[in-house]
């Protein structure tokens, strides 16, 4: 949601900007102006009060920068061969991060092999300022919905049954929540499949995964994984909203392209923390490694110190898994125990039990 009345304006384009100082504005503070040309503008910033305005990549004449610093404003430069907008106002789509025809070519190769560059000054300041673009734009994405996530490995191939199941979990919440995931490959695409075309008949699902499964890993061609995935939403564009949130940080785990919002990061530390403080509907944990045991414990700790209000359900699926493979189970339900998290985490053998049980706890704090 971009800003164009009250306290906070946004104005990413000159034509916006014209048409409000027409209208006689004279005071700027509030205002964000991202990546505008003002440069045959200085008459209007002159005359205007810019104390409390922010400048995001624009373009001035000769010592209007300076001017608009002197009086109060804030000036943040463009900065060169980025080959992302640091001052970007939305999330990614999947068309967007996947703008070439060849994977290399893309955005999303192109802002990988970049972020592994040399780490000067203006490469993290970018990285930096790009990061809190795309907090502040999913603050405006999460403000009106309220999202349940899906936590899985990245390495479950759509041939594979559980990725079938992981689908059918997010076909299940995406009915009433919107399905958020770390958005990479594997159960995480799954979910946001599944959830993606939630409005569409049982049949347009089976149909579609098993077109998926024609080309059941992204190895060895990501341009072939996600062309794939493109072609599925081409023939059922399911319309219902889901989220991912990924990160260049394991940038050879590509973005899956069901979720309609994108919020892709470079610091991994912020996207993890972000992405459990977003699922205010609880999150639903699929048997994976390191990564799925980390956001298991960062969950259980979130719960852990959460006052009773504020406690959101955990589900964790595969007992055998949870309690023999990877024992995280027996950690969890003692760290919960005599907490107000305790009834609130769960252990479950299947999808249907795991998605109930969600819909049962929203439905009853909706009756609270």
């Amino acid at each position: 949601m971009r800003h164009t009345r009250g306290r906070v304006v946004e104005i990413e384009t000159l034509e916006e900007f014209d048409r409000r100082m027409a209208r006689g504005t004279t005071n700027l503070s509030g205002w964000w102006v991202r990546a505008v040309d003002l440069s045959a503008r200085g008459a209007d910033l002159a005359r205007c009060e810019v104390a409390g305005a922010s400048f995001l990549g624009c373009t001035f004449a000769d010592g209007d920068a300076g001017r608009i610093e002197s009086r109060g404003g804030m000036v943040f430069p463009a900065i060169p061969e980025v080959p992302v907008d640091p001052y970007r106002s939305s999330l990614y789509t999947a068309r967007e991060l996947y703008d070439a025809t060849s994977y290399p070519a893309s955005l999303d190769a192109r802002a990988y092999a970049w972020s592994k560059g040399p780490g000067d000054q203006d490469a993290l300041l970018a990285r930096a300022l790009h990061d809190h673009a795309i907090d502040q734009a999913l603050v405006d994405w999460v403000r009106p919905r309220h999202l349940v996530g899906v936590m899985g490995g990245h390495a479950l191939r759509r041939d594979e049954p559980a990725y079938a199941d992981a689908a059918r979990l997010g076909r299940l919440l995406g009915r009433r929540h919107v399905v958020t995931t770390g958005g990479g490959p594997g159960a995480m695409e799954a979910a946001n499949f599944g959830a993606r075309l939630a409005d569409r008949p049982v049949e347009d699902h089976e149909k579609a995964l098993a077109q998926l499964a024609a080309v059941p890993g992204y190895r060895p061609s990501v341009g072939a994984w996600a062309d794939a995935a493109l072609d599925v939403l081409d023939r059922w564009p399911g319309a219902t909203e889901s989220l991912g949130i990924p990160t260049w940080h394991y940038g050879h785990e590509p973005p899956n392209v069901f979720g309609t919002a994108i919020a892709k990061y470079f610091r991994n530390a912020t996207r993890e923390a972000i992405l459990v403080e977003v699922c205010d509907a609880g999150i639903v944990f699929l048997p994976g490694a390191g990564g799925t045991v980390q956001e298991v414990f960062q969950d259980g700790c979130e719960n852990f110190y959460a006052d009773e209000s504020s406690v959101a359900p955990m589900v964790l699926i595969g007992r055998r898994y949870w309690t023999e493979t990877v024992p995280a189970w027996p950690l969890l339900a003692s760290l919960s125990r005599g907490r107000v998290m305790e009834p609130h985490v769960h252990l479950v053998d299947t999808v249907e039990e795991a998605a109930d049980l969600i819909e049962n706890t929203t439905r009853e704090a909706r009756e609270n």
